[in-house]
């Protein structure tokens, strides 16, 4: 009996330690991809203020559905859409200026 517990603990130890040794093996996940950054080809007409307002639009909007084009809603279309989904996107109210300036600047 003695016999048998000994080399279930051995056992037992030499599980543990393959099991720890397997694990440090596997490599580290990919690092998250790096977050949009407003580049000078993203300048809306040279203005860093519309700019931050399409990066906004891209950022915010297109994370819950496909990208709409400004000019497929009017401005009178765009308010009550803007509203509704400023609340939806968590965004405070200098963001939605910022993406309502962008919208605007191209229709």
């Amino acid at each position: 009996m003695r016999k048998t517990l000994i080399l279930a603990g051995t056992v037992l130890v030499l599980v543990a330690c393959g099991t720890k040794q397997s694990m440090a093996e596997v490599p580290p996940p990919p690092p998250p991809p790096p977050s949009k950054e407003v580049s000078a080809k993203d300048l809306v007409f040279g203005d860093p203020a519309l700019a931050q307002g399409k990066q906004l639009y891209d950022n915010n909007c297109a994370k819950c559905h496909k990208w709409y084009e400004p000019k497929q809603f009017s401005k009178e279309e765009w308010k009550p859409i803007l509203l509704r989904m400023q609340k939806k996107a968590k965004l405070d109210d200098m963001q939605m200026t910022s993406i309502t300036n962008f919208i605007d600047s191209q229709l």
